[in-house]
């Protein structure tokens, strides 16, 4: 039978309390003590089970992420870097998800439940007072992606700035009538593209015209993320217009959304990128091949960065609180007269 704790009790002369601690690493114990507890642990051929060995340390080695929306290819692809980063550890990923993040608050309860993990990724999850009480009463290291508290690591993306250089793009391309189709107005990052939007228009000494403004606020269950949120904002937008006097390019604050107003504008009879160009934002997968024009972000690297952050404060738990902030990097295709790149 292989040896157990017992059996070095007995062989050291300790109590089965004491092995635990020096197993453990615990430095409550004299060094001649633990010498010969480890002495006895060795000469017995002495392996402790790993699940018993982590129930003993209150560690279930997982680490656990809660994120809205799991068919959105931006969570896919930050959730790729998560578990790459992962991959290298012995800890394992426990996903939850909720359809929309009106629901997200359910499954943030069931994921902080103590001892269901050692530590919490949220993501794109704005972090109310109350979220922020429920994460600290919680007690795990947390770390944020995509989203911003004070006293919580996080990894973003500077939503501001990339909503100036997509705008800027297209004010140097000539355009002044150019509209933004956003997802429902109570999302924070499409709400920082709005404001990045606004910053160009203001550097370049011009006024926003608030009907070229389309919220997709009849989309609550997904936020406006769709590509039928984006087709349906950009009917709205056409149909402000008279024929002949609409836009000449948009800024879609997704690329999803960007997908759909393509649709829309080749159904009305637009060429793109003749008759209008489309600037998205993301740089999902499928924009390569819809030659889309966009603003990067890295967001399989945001996962890494935030799984990595996360597991240094569960072995150093008093570090400072860290922000990373990412800037996003335009990529030009075809939908702004650029050449279709595939990568």
């Amino acid at each position: 039978m292989p040896a157990t704790i017992y059996d070095i009790a007995e062989g050291a002369g300790v109590s089965i309390a004491t092995v635990s601690r020096v197993l453990n690493g615990n430095p409550r114990v004299s060094d001649a003590t633990r010498e010969r507890v480890l002495k006895i642990a060795n000469d017995l051929g002495y392996a402790p089970h790993a699940s018993a060995q982590n129930l003993a340390r209150r560690h279930t080695r997982l680490v656990s992420a809660v994120v809205p929306m799991m068919t959105s290819a931006f969570f896919v692809e930050v959730l790729r870097g998560v578990q790459d980063h992962l991959d290298a550890t012995d800890y394992d990923l426990l996903v939850y998800a909720s359809r929309t993040l009106d629901r997200v608050d359910g499954q943030l309860a069931r994921a902080v439940q103590r001892g269901r993990a050692d530590g919490l990724l949220v993501v794109s999850t704005p972090i109310t007072d109350a979220r922020a009480q429920t994460l600290r009463m919680s007690g795990q290291p947390v770390a944020l992606v995509d989203a911003y508290h004070p006293d919580l690591d996080s990894v973003t993306v500077d939503n501001r700035w990339g909503g100036t250089v997509a705008t800027r793009h297209l004010l140097d391309r000539g355009h002044r009538r150019i509209g933004l189709l956003m997802p429902v107005e109570a999302s924070g990052p499409a709400t920082r593209r709005q404001l990045g939007y606004r910053d160009a228009f203001e550097r370049a000494g011009l006024e926003v015209d608030p009907a070229l403004v389309v919220a997709a606020d009849w989309d609550h269950e997904h936020y406006g993320y769709t590509r039928y949120a984006g087709y349906r904002a950009m009917q709205a937008l056409l149909e402000r217009f008279p024929t002949g006097e609409h836009p000449t390019a948009v800024f879609a604050a997704a690329d999803v959304m960007a997908f759909g107003a393509l649709r829309a504008a080749r159904e009305a009879g637009l060429d793109v990128p003749g008759d209008l160009e489309v600037v998205g934002f993301d740089d999902i997968e499928p924009s390569a091949y819809a030659g889309l024009t966009t603003l990067r972000q890295p967001m399989a690297e945001m996962g890494r960065l935030a799984t990595e952050m996360l597991l240094r404060r569960l072995e150093a738990p008093d570090i400072p609180t860290q922000h990373v902030v990412f800037a996003p990097d335009l990529v030009v295709r075809e939908t702004t007269g650029g050449s279709v790149e595939m990568a």
